[in-house]
């Protein structure tokens, strides 16, 4: 049985806590501050972020329950939350300069941004199917509006409709299979629910119900065929949200994924391994073949999105602690790199030239070297060059697959990867071959300036020295129920 409440539960969820009071404090300043002083909240905003970080830090060797048994505090968790963290800390620097061009209210957006930050390390944290359900729909919620925070933007109102539809639409096929998962085993608890349907007989409502699931986590992490809603998504998107979407919802999505099925569901893995396999291939496939022929960088990197998500299956696929350390580690390194881009695109935003498409990084290298310089080792990382910091995710997420034995599954992920080069390259042309775009010139704020250095200093010490990152991830990974390293491998 789950312990009890006790006082101790305050301080086990102490970071959300803190960035819950801070998201209300941001809230209560905007509505208190003068308009001329309003710039102000994204420093309110880091503060807050800073503040939880630092509460979390102690946190990084935990091994508790909290709220009678409905959260993990364990390093799994502690690893999430601080990726969460930082890739909301790197948004709201690149987004101060793009709310003046766009003219937006800060505060409510600074508001939601840190909603959708709490939403996210309750799924880190969730071992229950109920908290899991309110952490998303928190991130969930707030994403909706964010997407259509440019109001007179048609794009951005067609975006937030058709995620809002699509969303709440998956949401019930998730709801569904977690309440099959609940009349079959009487309980929402995953640790119960992995000794529980254990014993149980297996049979089709239990298949069924393990593959409605895996639909609507494969929503989130736009997995083929469930990536329709992605690319007009992320094109419509005020483009710092799209980095922050593209980044933390997929990571969140990809712990629950870990949570329910490696640790709830691991003597189901001989079902679900096989599923994922088909899914990794497909999602990599398609998101790197559609990718090839976009012309406006938002969507190419959506498809770039897409074809990752489909690495970051491989490791799910293998299914041991080695591969849940690989999926680990690649999600920090593509939280750099993917920042990273949208940082320049981002710094592209101009009162006169919007600067998400391929066009308006012509000549880039001519306008901002520096700018140029730091998107060719953020596509570089993409595609998985070495000896950057993608190259060595993808390595370890590869290496994980062979020793596995699933050695055509890695093979498929290393002509995938070479694929997806012709698409990085081609921005590389644009910015070093081409002709000068037109338009005003490029000023880059402190903060933007921040936002590219600390993107780029990640994908650049992760890419030569990843050894403590690999450590963190392992001890991680390990604590993730004491079952990942049990998982079986099938013979692919």
């Amino acid at each position: 049985m789950p312990p009890g409440f006790s006082p101790a539960d305050f301080y086990n969820i102490l970071p959300e806590i803190v960035l819950t009071s801070g998201a209300l404090l941001v809230l209560v300043t905007d509505v208190v501050m003068s308009h001329a002083s309003r710039p102000l909240l994204g420093r309110v905003t880091l503060a807050v972020l800073g503040a939880t970080i630092l509460v979390l830090l102690p946190f990084h060797d935990a091994d508790a329950l909290a709220s009678q048994g409905l959260l993990a505090i364990d390093g799994f968790a502690f690893f999430f939350k601080l990726l969460f963290l930082l890739a909301a800390v790197i948004t709201v620097l690149m987004s101060a300069s793009y709310l003046d061009v766009e003219g937006l209210r800060a505060g409510a957006y600074y508001f939601l941004i840190l909603c959708a930050t709490l939403g996210m390390m309750f799924m880190a944290s969730g071992i229950d199917l109920i908290t899991i359900f309110v952490g998303l729909e928190t991130m969930a919620v707030a994403f909706y509006v964010l997407v259509g925070f440019l109001k007179p933007n048609r794009r951005s109102n067609e975006a937030a409709v058709k995620y809002f539809l699509l969303g709440t639409f998956s949401l019930g096929i998730l709801l569904f299979g977690m309440s099959m998962l609940y009349g079959l085993s009487g309980t929402t608890n995953l640790r119960e629910l992995a000794t529980t349907l254990a014993t149980e007989e297996r049979g089709p409502l239990l298949i069924m119900a393990l593959v409605l699931v895996v639909a609507g986590i494969g929503f989130k992490i736009a997995a083929v065929p469930f990536h329709m809603w992605a690319p007009d998504v992320y094109e419509g998107a005020p483009t710092p949200i799209t980095a922050f979407l593209s980044v933390g919802s997929k990571a969140a999505a990809v712990a629950v994924l870990l949570r329910i099925f490696v640790e709830g569901l691991p003597f189901l893995a001989d079902v679900w391994q096989p599923l994922f396999w088909v899914l990794a291939v497909l999602t990599m496939t398609v998101g790197n073949v559609a990718a090839l022929t976009q012309s406006n960088v938002k969507r190419m990197l959506a498809y770039s999105s897409i074809a990752h998500a489909g690495y970051v299956l491989i490791g799910v696929v293998a299914g041991t602690t080695r591969g849940v350390t690989a999926i680990l580690v690649y999600m920090v390194v593509y939280a750099f790199m993917q920042l990273g881009a949208f940082a320049v695109i981002v710094m592209l935003r101009r009162t006169d030239v919007v600067g998400d498409e391929l066009k308006d990084l012509s000549g880039l290298y001519f306008r901002h070297p520096a700018a140029a310089c730091a998107m060719l080792f953020f596509m570089l990382s993409l595609g998985g060059i070495p000896p950057t910091a993608g190259f060595m995710g993808k390595f370890w997420l590869f290496g994980a697959a062979i020793e596995s034995g699933y050695v055509w599954l890695a093979v498929i992920g290393v002509v995938n990867s070479a694929i997806s080069l012709y698409y990085y390259v081609r921005v590389i042309v644009f910015m070093w071959f081409k002709e000068e775009a037109l338009g005003s010139p490029i000023v880059v704020s402190p903060a933007m300036a921040v936002a590219l250095t600390v993107s780029l200093a990640g994908a650049v010490v992760l890419g030569l020295y990843p050894g403590p990152l690999f450590e963190l991830a392992e001890l991680s990974a390990q604590s993730l129920g004491g079952v990942a390293g049990r998982v079986g491998a099938l013979p692919f």
